[in-house]
């Protein structure tokens, strides 16, 4: 495949290309979320554990753009915002359930046990 180039990045081929729209650290722990059901923001900040404000409101910005979720804003005090997929988005959620199986089969495999936390930048419970 030739090389091509969008958004001023030239990409070498499809694969980069796509994790380039769903990879990274959090976008498929996002969209992940999302699967089953319409989220509000602070619902997401809860369930993502070590994602800060910043990271979760760029990268939900970023998928947004990108038409894999949806943002629904309610005139409401204080502000209420939702967040679901689009279709775009549910069909990436082929691909993310796949590397999640991929990535715990690799665990095994390294026998890296899954249940252990690390407490690297553990948030501590109240």
């Amino acid at each position: 495949m030739p090389d091509f180039l969008y958004k001023n990045k030239v990409y070498y081929n499809p694969v980069e290309f796509a994790m380039d729209r769903i990879g990274g650290t959090w976008k498929m722990p996002i969209l992940w979320r999302l699967k089953d059901r319409v989220m509000r923001y602070s619902e997401l900040q809860k369930d993502i554990p070590h994602i800060t404000h910043k990271m979760l409101a760029s990268k939900l910005k970023e998928l947004e753009e990108e038409g894999f979720i949806e943002r629904k804003v309610y005139a409401a005090v204080p502000p209420k915002v939702e967040y679901k997929l689009t279709n775009r988005g549910k069909r990436a959620i082929d691909v993310v359930n796949f590397i999640r199986n991929y990535g715990l089969e690799l665990m095994k495999e390294f026998e890296i046990d899954d249940k252990k936390k690390t407490g690297v930048n553990a948030k501590k419970s109240k």
